[in-house]
């Protein structure tokens, strides 16, 4: 086993920035800019679609996100709307190739 890289002050302030970056973006937000299905959100954020019909949902059937769902759909909203500025080799080693496409086709109600 190798032995861990050891930080130096550059790195401890991309962590301090890392630990403050606030990417938020909720259900709503994402579906309004992306003309996307609630199938593709639950895929995104690694939920089922009936989780992401519940963010959907008004009264007791409602279910809040996580933040951590919260910041999976402002993470790929900015992938979305700066693809084509990133890197192929950095989007590559940020986000590997799929086998699989999401399908984004039928936009759920």
């Amino acid at each position: 086993m190798t032995e861990p890289h050891p930080l130096q002050e550059q790195e401890l302030k991309l962590i301090q920035r890392y630990i403050h970056c606030s990417l938020r973006l909720s259900p709503r937000q994402f579906y309004a800019r992306w003309d996307i299905s609630y199938e593709a959100i639950a895929a995104i954020c690694g939920r089922s679609p009936a989780t992401v019909r519940r963010w959907f949902s008004r009264g007791s059937s409602y279910r809040a996100p996580s933040p951590s769902d919260l910041y999976h759909l402002a993470l790929m909203d900015f992938l979305l709307q700066h693809y084509e500025e990133i890197p192929a080799e950095l989007m590559d080693t940020l986000c590997p190739p799929a086998h699989s496409i999401v399908k984004t086709d039928d936009k759920s109600t």
